[in-house]
Parts: structure tokens; sequence; C-alpha cells
């Protein structure tokens, strides 16, 4: 091991690490293996967006433009799926293009899973936008075991469910089952949301109206001959302007403007109202599980949450992005090193819960970031000291050009050997 560490060490060290990534995984897998339930398996998959900077093309390229969960806009990005346990334990993940279809994910991350972990029965848990009917179907039969989902419905398909809601009769709690697309379907409705959300789009929509009242006095004005300081009105400006502001507000389903009329006018769809407040406070869930109950179902569902505090701790802690490197395998090796992490963030969590301690841990530090360099860069000098104390014989030295570099900073903390 060199006194110093160099950028294209880091690179070197990247490369060499995809040249044995499967062989990482697998036993990865195995020292996970002991920690999930043999008999019965509640895996949970989401997918994430991570910013990436570059310029140029590559064949098989993982950088393409995207929609960014962050930002809702459109941007360079790679996309990151993360299976982890019921309890919070990372077992797997995957990498894909930034354009990949969600639904596409799914069989391929459904046959490495079952594949490395021999469980008897899995149920699978996952968000809204990795469900279609034809996933529903090839989910049956996986690797000749049974296979249990529970997944959200996409709210494009709400309309398909407009009468099934309309009978829908909810117990104290607020849950209702019946069937859809051969599934169960379980819906739960929360009241106080409904009022919030149905309130909501009431008070945009009295907004708009007001505006488009507002024009209408205008042009009414005019056409009597009562002039006004600024430009003239017309009733294709006003047609123009307002269905701008309803297209922006995303209620032109409410919201209707006669574009061949002579004259500015606006119709309110009461029928299509009265329809998304049908749907409003209320989560609709697909399984084939015959043994959960409606609430155990929406609980599974809910826990899901958790693989989206283990994006934040990715973006944050871990920093995952942005990415600076170009290479697929260098892209590939960065998500790897930063899933270990957090593997190792979860692994001490879960040992300090089971110790009985509330805090959690600081952000995880036995690998550097392995693309530091990149992104800050590219020091002379990179130093594999930590600044912080360490157990045991462990004993580092920091060399004064990281002490002149604050933003070089390493990514798993150090742990007490008694934990």
């Amino acid at each position: 091991m060199p006194e110093t560490v160099t950028h294209q060490h880091l690179l070197r060290a990247m490369d060499a690490l995809m040249d044995h990534a499967e062989r990482v995984e697998m036993e990865l897998a195995k020292q996970i293996r002991p920690l999930v339930d043999r008999d019965l398996a509640v895996v949970f998959y989401d997918l994430t967006t991570v910013r990436i900077h570059g310029e140029g093309r590559l064949e098989e390229d993982l950088r393409a433009f995207g929609m960014n969960k962050e930002t809702g806009g459109i941007a360079r990005q790679f996309v990151l799926g993360a299976v982890q346990t019921a309890e919070g334990l990372p077992l797997m993940h995957t990498v894909h293009p930034g354009n990949v279809a969600e639904t596409k994910t799914l069989q391929a991350m459904l046959a490495t899973v079952l594949a490395r972990f021999p469980v008897e029965r899995v149920i699978l848990v996952a968000d809204r936008g990795l469900l279609s009917l034809d996933n529903i179907d090839a989910l049956a039969d996986q690797g000749g075991r049974k296979l249990e989902f529970i997944l959200a419905v996409p709210a494009r398909r709400y309309g398909e469910l407009s009468d099934t809601f309309r009978g829908l009769s909810f117990d104290a709690e607020g849950l209702a089952e019946t069937a859809f697309a051969g599934h169960r379907l379980i819906v739960a409705q929360d009241p106080l949301r409904a009022a919030e959300q149905s309130a909501r789009r009431r008070a945009r929509i009295a907004e708009l109206e007001a505006l488009a009242e507002k024009m209408v006095r205008k042009l009414d004005a005019q056409d009597d001959g009562l002039t006004d300081r600024g430009r003239r009105a017309s009733d294709r400006g006003a047609f123009s302007r307002f269905t701008r502001a309803v297209a922006e507000e995303e209620l032109t389903r409410f919201l209707k403007a006669d574009y061949s009329a002579d004259r500015f006018s606006w119709s309110l769809d009461e029928e299509a109202i009265a329809e998304a407040e049908l749907f409003d406070g209320k989560l609709a869930l697909i399984t084939n599980a015959p043994e959960l109950s409606p609430a155990d179902t929406v609980a599974r569902y809910k826990a899901l949450a958790d693989i989206e505090r283990g994006f934040r701790v990715l973006k944050s802690d871990i920093e995952i992005a942005p990415v600076h490197h170009r290479l697929p395998d260098r892209i590939r090796a960065h998500a790897l090193i930063c899933f270990l992490a957090l593997v190792l963030y979860r692994v001490v969590r879960m040992r300090l819960k089971a110790k009985g301690h509330a805090a959690s841990p600081a952000p995880p530090s036995i690998f550097w970031r392995a693309s530091i360099a990149t992104r800050h860069g590219s020091p002379t000098e990179i130093s594999r000291a930590s600044p912080h104390r360490a157990p045991n014989n462990w004993t580092f030295s920091t060399p004064s050009t990281c002490q002149s570099r604050p933003e070089i900073q390493p990514v798993v903390t150090f742990w007490p050997s008694s934990l």
C-alpha cells in the first residue's frame, strides 16, 4: 500500500473492484443470508435517480436524460435500484440507464434476489411506478417458488376503478377490500387528507375562475367603450392566458375554454371534479398474498418509506451525487462503493437498535469515496488517513495536503468493536 493515494490509484482501484464485482456481491449476499428469514422474506424494491455530469456519448452509456425524481425536471442521470428487507437491511442494488422504464427493471431484479437468497416464500413490496398488468402476470411464477407481491396502483389507472370505488364500504379503520385484475384490491382512505386535497383543488380552481372573470370584465368594458391603461385586451389573448394558467396548475381536466368561440368563455366540469374527489385521500394496493389482512397489507406497503430514507442517506451522508465519471464501469463501481457504505450504515443501525441505543449512527467510514478526486479536481495527494480517532490498533496520519483540503472527507465512520 503506497503512503499516499493519488487520483489514478483510486481509478485503478475502481477498475479492480469491477473485475471482481460479482464475487464481491455474492460474498456480501453470503454474509447477509443468515439475517434473512428462510421461510418468508418481505423484500422492498424502489428506484431513484442519481445526477451525473459530463458531455459526449459512449456505447452502452449509462448517462441518459430522463425525469429526475429530485427536481422533477429533465436531467442527465443514471437510475439506481435498491432491494432491502423489512428490517431495513439492503440486499442488493441495480444500475440502469437514466431513461429506463421502471416497469422493465422488476423481473431481472427478482430473478437475482431469488437466486442469491433461497427463501421459500417472498412478498415483494414496490411503489406504483413499477406496476404494469404485464408485470403482475409475470410475477406469479419466479424460479418455481411462491412469489407474492404488494404493489400500489398507479394514479393513471384510477380511472378504471371509478365504479369499484363508488361501491366500496369502508370499515372503522378506513379499509376496504375488493378485486381488480384478478387479484385482491385493498383500499385505504384518510378522510382528513381527502378533505384537504379537495379543498386545495377547489381553492386553485376558484383562483383561476377569478382570473377568468377579471378578464371577461375587462373585455366587456372595452366593448362598452371604456378604456383602461395598458395594452388592449383581446378574446384570443384572454384564451391563451387562461389556458396557460390552467395548464400550469394541472387542472385542464376541470376547466376548459373554447378557442373556436368568437368570445372568450370557459366552463367548469363538475363531474370531473366529483370523480377526482372520489379518489382523494385513498391508497389502492393490489396483492396476491391470501393470508395478509387489509391492515397488514397497508402496513407492509407503508414500510416501503424506509427505503426512501436509505436513498436520502446515499444522497446526503454518503454523497452519491453528483457523479462525474464517464465510463459505464466506473459509474457501476461508484454505485457499488456507495451501496457497500449503505450496508455498513444499516448494519450498525441494526446493532445499535439491538443493544438498546436510540441514537442513529453518524455518517458511514472505513471506505473512502473512490471518486472524490474526480469530484473535487485532481489533487496530487489524497490521504487514506482519517482525521477521526480509530479503535484498537488503527493508526493514521493526515498529510498537509489533505489538511488544507477540508472538502476531502471519509465516507464511512469507524465503530467500536463492542457493537
